[in-house]
C-alpha cells in the first residue's frame, strides 16, 4: 500500500522545519511540491529520491500526481509552506481521496448501511504539521497573537469577494487579533486598502500593526507600525501581516497581546466599585461609532455617557482641542488649585479622593450669607450673585456649570469686562430657557479651555463627572477610571 505525506515545511528557514518533516523527507521516495520550496529541504533528499516540481497554482495536477504514484505502492511527501492545513495542500488531498472513494464506490454517498463493504482505500494520508508563517511572524514580532485570533486570506481566486469581506467585518467587530494572508499581489491591489478601511470603522487608528516580508528568509524584513499609519504599498506577497486587538500594546519594540494573567491580581487589587466602572468604560468604547477620538476627548466622553447612559453625548459633547489634558496639567502644575461650580449639587458629585489627593478645592459660593442680599438688591438670580462673588476671590478658577444658565451668562459677561480670566469652563447648563444660548456666549473664548454639552442637555451630574474627567486624566491611557471612589 502507498502512502502521501502531506507536510508542512515552516515559513522558509530550515531551522523551522520539524524533525518529523525531516525523516519524512529523509525516507521518501517521491517528493512533490513546487520548486521553490525545494531549496529548503534539498540537504535532507536522500540520494535516489525523486523530485517533481508541478509548477505555481497546479494544486490539483500535484495532488493528482501524488495519488499516481502512491497507488504503485510508493511513499510520496507532498510539501507546502508553512502548515499544509492552513492554506495548504492537506485540504486537498483529503477531497482527492474521498472522491476516488466514491469513485471506486459507484458514486455511492458517504454513509452507508452497516451490511454495505467500503473498499480499503489504496493509498493511506498522514499530515504532519509545520510552523505557520503567522506564528514565526508573531515570534518576530514579539507577542501578539496572545490571545484570541483569526486568519484572513485576501486571495479571492475561490473565495468571492463579498464572503472574504463579511469575515473582515466579523474580526473586527469581534476584537480578534487577525493575521492576513495573501494581503497584495500584481493584480490585487486594492483589497488591503478596504480592509484598512473597514478595521479603521471598527478600531482606534492607534490598534498595533506589524507585518514580516520573507519571515524567516535571508531578506527579512520586520516591521511595527499602527492601524492609521500602515500602508499597503509597503507589502507583497510574501508578506504576513498581525493586526492586535483593542488590547494590544507596543512596548521596547515588540507589540504584545495580553492573554490576562494579571487579571486577578488587579481585581484583588482595585475596589469591587472601581472594577465595575472600568467595565463599564470598556463596554461604552467597543459601543462608539467613532474609534479614533483623541485621547483626552474620549476620556470625558466616558465619562459623559456612564453618568448618562445616553450615546447622543457622542454628538454633543464638545471639547477644545486639548482642553482636558490643558486642564489636568495645569492642576498637576499647581496653576490651578480651585473649582467653582453653579450649584451645590456639581460639587456633591466631584470625587472627594480626587480632591484631596491633587490638593484642589471644590466650591459653591449659593450659601454665601452675601448671595441672598447681592440677588435682592441687584434683582438678579441667586447663582449669578453667587459667581459673582466667587470672581472676586478666584478669577482664575475652574469653572463647571451643571444648572443655571444666567450664572454660565455671568461669567461670559464678567470676562468680557476684564474681571475674570477662568483656567476653564465647563458649560453643561440644562433646561429650556437662555440654556443654547448661554453655551454660543463661552465659544468665542479662544484662549481658555472649554467643555461644552451643546443644545438644551447637560446637567449637574454631567459638570460633575467632567471635573473627575479632568482630575484623572492620568488614568486615561490605561483606561482605568475610578481609583478615587
Amino acid at each position: 500500500m502507498g502512502k502521501i505525506i502531506v507536510a508542512g515545511i515552516g515559513p522558509g528557514s530550515k531551522e523551522d522545519i520539524t524533525p518529523a518533516v525531516l525523516e519524512a523527507v529523509r525516507e521518501a521516495d517521491v517528493i512533490v511540491g513546487y520548486k521553490y520550496y525545494f531549496q529548503f529541504i534539498e540537504p535532507y533528499v536522500s540520494e535516489g529520491c525523486e523530485c517533481i516540481d508541478t509548477g505555481m497554482k497546479r494544486e490539483r495536477e500535484r495532488a493528482e500526481q501524488a495519488f499516481e504514484l502512491a497507488e504503485q505502492g510508493k511513499t510520496v511527501v507532498v510539501i507546502s509552506s508553512g502548515d499544509a492545513g492552513i492554506y495548504g495542500m492537506a485540504p486537498l488531498i483529503y477531497e482527492m481521496s474521498q472522491r476516488g472513494q466514491l469513485s471506486q464506490r459507484g458514486q455511492e454517498p458517504l454513509c452507508h448501511p452497516d451490511d454495505t463493504k467500503v473498499p480499503d482505500p489504496v493509498v493511506t494520508i498522514e499530515v504532519l504539521p509545520g510552523i505557520s508563517a503567522f506564528q514565526k511572524a508573531a515570534s518576530l514580532l514579539g507577542a501578539p497573537i496572545g490571545h484570541d485570533l483569526c486568519i484572513i486570506s485576501l486571495s479571492d481566486l475561490m473565495t468571492p469577494w463579498e464572503v472574504i469581506e463579511r469575515r473582515i467585518t466579523a474580526a473586527a467587530e469581534g476584537d480578534f487579533v487577525t493575521a492576513i494572508y495573501n494581503p497584495k499581489s500584481h493584480g490585487r491591489y486594492w483589497q488591503l486598502y478596504r480592509l484598512q478601511e473597514l478595521f479603521l470603522q471598527k478600531r482606534s487608528k492607534e490598534t498595533p500593526v506589524g507585518y514580516v516580508r520573507q519571515a524567516g528568509r535571508e531578506d527579512q524584513e520586520v516591521v511595527i507600525t499602527t492601524l492609521g499609519a500602515f500602508d499597503p504599498e509597503q507589502v507583497d506577497m510574501f508578506t504576513v501581516i498581525l493586526i492586535g486587538n483593542s488590547q494590544s500594546y507596543v512596548v521596547d519594540g515588540k507589540m504584545i497581546t495580553p492573554r490576562g494573567y494579571y487579571r486577578e491580581d488587579q481585581e484583588v487589587a482595585e475596589k469591587p466599585g472601581q472594577q465595575i466602572m472600568m467595565d463599564s468604560f470598556h463596554t461604552i468604547e467597543d459601543l462608539l461609532k467613532k474609534k479614533d477620538y483623541p485621547l483626552d476627548h474620549k476620556w470625558a466622553l466616558l465619562h459623559a455617557i456612564h453618568t448618562t447612559a445616553d450615546f447622543n453625548m457622542e454628538q454633543i459633547l464638545y471639547t477644545d482641542e486639548g482642553a482636558v489634558e490643558t486642564l489636568y496639567n495645569k492642576v498637576r502644575e499647581g496653576s490651578l488649585k480651585t473649582i467653582v461650580t453653579d450649584v451645590t449639587m456639581v460639587v456633591s458629585g466631584i470625587r472627594k479622593g480626587a480632591l484631596q489627593r491633587l490638593g484642589i478645592e471644590a466650591k459653591c459660593y449659593l450659601s454665601n450669607p452675601r448671595v441672598a442680599e447681592m440677588a435682592s438688591s441687584q434683582e438678579i438670580t441667586r447663582t449669578q450673585a453667587g459667581i459673582r462673588l466667587a470672581v472676586e476671590e478666584h478669577p482664575d478658577a475652574l469653572f463647571a456649570f451643571g444648572n443655571a444658565p444666567t450664572a454660565l451668562m455671568e461669567l461670559c459677561d464678567l470676562i468680557r469686562k476684564g474681571k475674570a480670566r477662568p483656567a476653564g469652563i465647563i458649560a453643561a447648563p440644562v433646561g429650556f430657557v437662555h440654556v443654547r444660548e448661554s453655551k454660543h456666549m463661552v465659544k468665542p473664548f479662544r484662549d481658555i479651555p472649554k467643555i461644552i454639552v451643546e443644545g438644551r442637555k447637560g446637567g449637574s451630574n454631567i459638570a460633575a463627572t467632567l471635573c473627575n474627567a479632568i482630575l484623572t486624566f492620568d488614568d486615561a491611557a490605561q483606561l482605568k477610571p475610578g481609583r478615587d471612589l
